[in-house]
């Protein structure tokens, strides 16, 4: 049976760094582990997984900075008491309603290992990765067309897969025959599994050398690090007030519906809320987001905080926000069995919410909106053989400027990465005929908005079926203090010839056939700060560059461009900005903004 151990809070500072630095080596090793012996290429190639270390009481402590992951342990205690854990055992799960959010949707497999010192439980190993196929309607499990979570796979609720280090064989077989590639399925699960093992054994060894006292310390002083600066960073930019914000998703991919989150930000008497209870109802299609309460707090903390190095993201944010409120059947608190794989339009929503809400707290010193990554299926079928070709792969967008820098351009989702091309061909039957920057795409501002990309795709299966999910184009990504709106992208099917069609932005079952060209543009990140306070030897670099054309260099930046297309008319150039000059509001989001959505309540 598992006892409690003691927690010792003084820990001496040298000892403190060894801690610290041994765990996120630990942490890196786990996922060095996943990254070399997984199989499936969203894991392998695109990075999508994650692993972290968290106390005996499941509070997360060490990890990455992805922010999708909610609480990761207490689903498990409620099935399985603390008492009852055994060295060896191992738990697992996918099911975002049986784990209250701490996954946020299927495909992604959450492994929690017990770490025990002495026979007394000490802290948790976990990880977690999106598997290439779990079953469900299409290939690759998530369609942007499902109106039921039962169409997006099998469902795991936590179960007890290992048993003092004994495998239950017959769970693990009923889960890998509901899929279409079983064998790649037992890679990636067999190597995220390792990857707890390695981590139990790790954290072990360092309560071997330090003593379990010392590493509840570490626990403590990181936990406490970060919930002091989150706390002060609020303290200094935020007043006393209510700040709205409303942001907007194109559609649920199934319906030409809108729908949108919002979020009120309330500080009194240094308690603070989010108020996410206004967000729309819940969709029809799958942009559900079961939100747990410490993802909005994680994205707070991380932003609030990116300016110092030594500050993790851990479950210290979560004591500084005092309240997270949602309304059951809305969008970010869907009810069973709403479907959740597209659930990233709105978690991005949320976060771009938190920033307009922020802006309008500090004056405007705030990032602006980010576009949502991209992502398309092409599930693709040799006639003669019958083979099955499965390409699903990321693309990147612009992220919004900052209220220091420039965003970042061609960006495939700040914790993941984006396939190589040789790899991309070499593995799905395609061929990549184009990748270049989607110029134009940033937001002008006096930092600009990071650039999307244009990738052109050539079929070479006899015919496939096309799924997709690019977003931001009814409603571009927002700019911010004077700062313009991201452009937005678009998906069109043999560019320049007779048999040249646009397709809707987020949709599925798109017939294409051996030959067709697919051209993806995706969409940029908002602007911040006016236009005509950018340098304009900058906004010239970025024509050189092949980010801004010479036309929105004269339309939005007010630079003019010599005939030699290199050299700068200064003259005409500030004549242009004088004519130009006028006031601008906080927000900008072209034709679709309206300002009503965004207002500020003074404290009572």
């Amino acid at each position: 049976m598992a006892k409690a151990a003691s927690t010792q809070v003084g820990i001496d500072t040298v000892t403190l760094e060894l801690i610290t630095g041994a765990l996120q080596a630990a942490r890196a090793e786990m996922e060095a582990l996943i990254d070399r012996t997984s199989m499936s290429p969203f894991i392998r190639e695109k990075k999508d997984y994650f692993t972290a270390f968290l106390d005996r009481d499941g509070r997360l402590v060490v990890s990455t900075s992805l922010t999708l992951a909610g609480n990761l342990v207490d689903a498990i205690l409620e099935q399985y008491p603390a008492d009852d854990m055994r060295d060896g055992d191992l738990y697992w799960y996918n099911d975002p309603y049986s784990s209250h959010g701490g996954v946020s949707h299927f495909p992604d497999m959450v492994f929690v290992m017990p770490v025990f010192h002495d026979g007394a439980l000490i802290a948790f190993a976990e990880a977690w990765g999106h598997l290439w196929d779990i079953g469900g309607m299409v290939p690759g499990s998530i369609s942007p067309q499902a109106t039921s979570a039962f169409q997006e796979g099998i469902m795991i609720p936590p179960v007890r897969v290992m048993r003092a280090g004994e495998l239950n064989e017959e769970v693990f077989r009923i889960f890998t025959r509901n899929s279409r590639f079983p064998d790649m399925m037992k890679g990636d699960l067999k190597a995220i599994m390792a990857a707890c093992s390695l981590g139990k054994r790790r954290l072990e060894e360092v309560a071997d050398r330090y003593g379990v006292a010392a590493v509840q310390g570490a626990f403590d002083h990181m936990l406490n690090q970060s919930e002091h600066a989150l706390r002060s960073e609020i303290d200094r930019r935020v007043a006393d007030g209510d700040y709205s914000f409303r942001d907007y998703i194109d559609s649920d991919a199934v319906t030409d519906t809108s729908y949108s989150v919002h979020l009120t930000l309330r500080k009194r008497a240094g308690r603070v809320a989010l108020d996410l209870s206004q967000s729309d109802d819940q969709a029809t299609g799958p942009i559900n987001f079961l939100m747990d309460d410490s993802v909005p707090k994680y994205m707070a903390g991380l932003y609030l905080t990116m300016h110092d190095p030594n500050i993790r993201m851990n479950a210290g944010f979560e004591r500084v926000i005092d309240e997270v409120v949602t309304r059951p059947g809305s969008l970010v608190a869907p009810d069973f069995p709403a479907p959740l794989g597209l659930r990233s339009h709105t978690m991005i929503r949320v976060n771009s919410a938190l920033f307009g809400a922020l802006a309008l707290a500090t004056g405007g010193d705030a990032s602006a909106a980010s576009s949502v990554y991209v992502l398309y299926y092409l599930r693709g079928r040799d006639l003669t053989t019958g083979r099955l070709d499965l390409c699903i792969e990321g693309l990147a967008v612009g992220f919004g400027a900052r209220s220091f820098a420039d965003g970042i351009d061609a960006v495939y989702y700040v914790a993941q990465k984006n396939y190589p091309i040789e790899f991309a061909e070499m593995e799905f039957g395609i061929r990549i005929e184009g990748f270049r920057i989607h110029r134009d795409s940033g937001g002008p501002g006096r930092y600009r908005g990071g650039c999307g990309i244009v990738r052109d795709v050539r079929v070479l299966a006899d015919e496939a079926d096309l799924g997709i999910r690019l977003d931001n184009c009814k409603f571009p990504a927002f700019g911010v203090n004077g700062g313009l709106s991201g452009r937005s992208g678009r998906v069109v099917v043999n560019p320049g010839t007779d048999r040249e069609r646009d397709l809707k932005t987020m949709t599925d079952g798109q017939k294409l056939v051996k030959g067709d060209l697919l051209r993806i543009v995706t969409s940029g990140g908002g602007g911040w700060g006016s236009p005509l306070d950018r340098p304009a030897e900058q906004v010239r670099d970025d024509v050189l560059d092949g980010f801004v054309s010479e036309e929105s260099a004269f339309e939005d930046y007010g630079v003019v461009i010599g005939d030699d297309g290199v050299t700068l008319d200064m003259a005409a150039t500030m004549e242009r900005r004088s004519a130009m000059a006028g006031p601008r509001g906080m927000f900008h989001r072209g034709d679709f903004f309206d300002g009503s959505d965004f207002q500020i309540e003074a404290a009572e």
